[in-house]
């Protein structure tokens, strides 16, 4: 299995990192906490890690994974979702055994 991206999230991150001259992954990582448990992080960074895996879905997206969120992540779908009251990035994780509403954290 492997970190996928919609088309929309893909436009989106190109959109962000053009705004920050210094970023050039995005990197996707967790930390014990919120209402399930963990939660997910998203970051730019100037250059993966030496021990992160490490995907592409563009010319100028490319995702980052330390080796330790990889296990809780590996399999997960990155979509943009923005409708007239929210926008966010949407994380379809086939691990989590549990969401919470707001879909930024998960237990597994």
């Amino acid at each position: 299995m492997a970190i996928t991206m919609t088309p929309s999230a893909v436009e989106r991150v190109e959109q962000l990192l053009t705004a920050d001259p210094k970023a050039a992954w995005l990197r996707l990582a967790i930390k014990g906490g919120g209402c399930s448990g963990m939660s997910y992080v998203l970051d730019f960074v100037e250059a993966a890690g030496e021990k992160d895996k490490c995907f592409s879905f563009s010319d100028h997206v490319n995702v980052c994974v330390d080796r330790k969120s990889y296990l809780y992540v590996n399999g997960i779908e990155i979509d943009w979702k923005s409708d007239l009251i929210t926008q966010s990035f949407v994380f379809n994780n086939p691990q989590a055994t549990k969401t919470c509403s707001c879909g930024e954290s998960f237990a597994v």
